[in-house]
């Protein structure tokens, strides 16, 4: 089968289409042929190494555990194993990955008690492709900041991977949604439900004084001091990105000292809430965004866009057609 490949740590040409062995099931999982996939933050990272510490997940001199990226997937089942029994071949399936990758290949195995589910009826292969991580990354850090009817909710990053999800799944849940983004992006985020959007190349947030139940920070750059001051006294500070030593010694020292929250980290993948999300998407209530679409060969041109911090929600590389 075809993938794309790596060997060293570096720029996005080190991405190299290549034949490889085409995996085969295990007794517990399922063969998935791919469709498509997307190109993450954290697909360009691992290919990176960055942060550092990286290479002591994948090898530190060059990668030796992840070969093949891609963290999330749609396609179809194409076989089982013997003890497969919640997916059968010809289901259309969207999934994550985990920490395995994977997903820049013609076919994928995964464990059917994985975070693995039936795809959105009324959505495309592409469509879906761009759901699981984004969307489920959302819907956990809002779960952690209480999210409820009536809410005030600040995101930041609102046109990213993330903050494109948050944006409706808070106005799903009732509350007020002030979206944080730039120029470009202003009627997109409008388009997804936000009561308020602020361009940030032209106004700060916290001029008017106003305060919110939940900040989220969907890709860490928002101010940390800042965003701590117009917290309500019970708030939540969220924010979905890797976190350096210095923010979290800040947040654990807020935890402490006042009723307001920081909480950072990863999300937590599982089919549970895919399938939540599927319920929301085919009810017409959630929707992915796509910026750019290339096809697998193409990986190291979609990873070099991406690494200009620009996408409006997400990139997807299409595996084969529909």
């Amino acid at each position: 089968m075809k993938a794309i490949v790596y060997e060293r740590y570096g720029p996005p040409n080190v991405l190299q289409l290549r034949e490889v062995a085409k995996p085969s099931p295990d007794d517990d999982e399922i063969l998935i042929k791919v469709y498509a996939t997307t190109v993450a933050a954290g697909d360009c990272r691992l290919r990176k190494a960055d942060p550092f510490l990286a290479r002591l997940f994948n090898g530190l001199w060059r990668p030796r555990r992840i070969s093949v990226l891609g963290f999330e997937l749609a396609g179809v089942v194409e076989s089982a194993g013997i003890g497969v029994t919640r997916f059968k071949p010809g289901d259309a399936v969207y999934a994550a990955c985990g920490f395995g990758f994977g997903a820049y290949a013609e076919y994928k195995c995964l464990p059917e008690n994985g975070s693995v589910a039936l795809k959105p009826a009324n959505m495309t292969f592409e469509e879906a492709a761009a759901v699981p991580v984004g969307a489920y990354t959302a819907l956990q850090f809002l779960r952690k900041g209480n999210i409820q009817h009536g809410r005030r909710v600040l995101v930041y990053g609102a046109s990213g991977s993330v903050g494109t999800y948050a944006v409706q799944l808070s106005k799903h849940f009732g509350a007020e949604v002030t979206a944080v983004c730039s120029t470009s992006n202003l009627e997109l985020v409008r388009s997804l439900g936000a009561d308020r959007v602020v361009d940030y190349t032209k106004e700060k947030f916290m001029d008017d004084g106003s305060v919110y139940d939940i900040i989220f920070d969907t890709v860490g750059k928002s101010p940390f001091n800042a965003c701590v001051k117009h917290l309500t006294p019970d708030g939540f500070y969220l924010r979905a990105v890797h976190m350096s030593p210095l923010p979290v010694v800040r947040g654990l020292w807020v935890n402490l000292t006042s009723g307001k929250k920081v909480i950072g980290g990863t999300s937590k993948e599982n089919a549970e809430d895919l399938m939540y999300l599927k319920e929301l998407i085919e009810a017409g209530k959630l929707r992915s965004v796509i910026d750019r679409r290339y096809p697998l060969e193409q990986a190291s041109e979609a990873h070099r866009y991406v690494e200009q911090g620009h996408k409006k929600g997400n990139v997807v590389l299409t595996v084969r057609q529909e």
